[in-house]
């Protein structure tokens, strides 16, 4: 389980998120501008909050009252952008094992089989990212975002580059992901129908507050 409570403060935007998460999906919804990418950046530990608690299966990741904050590289967190992120001087199969490679072996949940088989890449192993599609760039991100072996995956508006055929073609993977994984997930997005095609639950964001739906 998630717990959110907390304050985001910076150049005059204030967030306000107070909420547990406990659903294998969860949807952040909300228009361009609302704060869900600042929301998802507070979970991953890539920003910090003004005040108040952050806490994930019990553990504290952030607490200001204690001085409390784990770092992004410490909390385990897979996170899958808009656009993938790939690195570009890097083969496909280089990308896919960027984050395994720090891990330990008895850390890896996965092997590299798996998650070709599951997410049907292993044909892309040799290309480099600007020899794929866009549909095909995000299952690769996806891909080596398990392949860290996380205890949360966070997907930041993944789908909203690709048109409604890609979209069409990634939703499927996103369920498998869902069913033969059972990491939870939480996805950002403007689009509310992405979180229903997942069946999941979704909070609402608007002007920096968070609610449930």
């Amino acid at each position: 389980m998630l717990t959110l409570d907390c304050r985001f403060r910076r150049h005059g935007f204030e967030l306000i998120a107070q909420a547990e998460i406990t659903a294998p999906v969860t949807g952040i919804c909300g228009p361009s501008g609302a704060g869900k990418s600042t929301l998802l950046s507070l979970i991953a530990g890539l920003l910090q909050p003004s005040t108040g608690t952050i806490a994930f299966d019990g553990e504290p990741l952030f607490d200001a009252a204690n001085g409390a904050f784990v770092p992004a590289w410490r909390r385990h967190f897979g996170l899958v952008f808009q656009d993938g992120q790939l690195f570009p001087h890097l083969s496909v199969h280089a990308n896919l094992v960027y984050g395994q490679r720090r891990l330990r072996p008895e850390e890896r949940r996965f092997e590299l089989q798996t998650v070709l088989d599951l997410l049907e890449i292993g044909q892309l192993l040799d290309r480099r990212p600007s020899q794929l599609s866009g549909g095909e760039r995000q299952r690769v991100a996806i891909g080596r975002a398990l392949l860290y072996s996380p205890r949360l995956l966070l997907f930041d508006e993944p789908l909203s580059s690709l048109d409604r055929r890609l979209k069409a073609q990634i939703l499927p993977f996103l369920r498998r992901v869902r069913d033969e994984t059972r990491i939870p997930m939480i996805y950002v997005t403007h689009a509310p129908e992405e979180i229903d095609a997942l069946g999941g639950v979704s909070l609402d964001i608007d002007d920096g507050v968070l609610r449930a739906r």
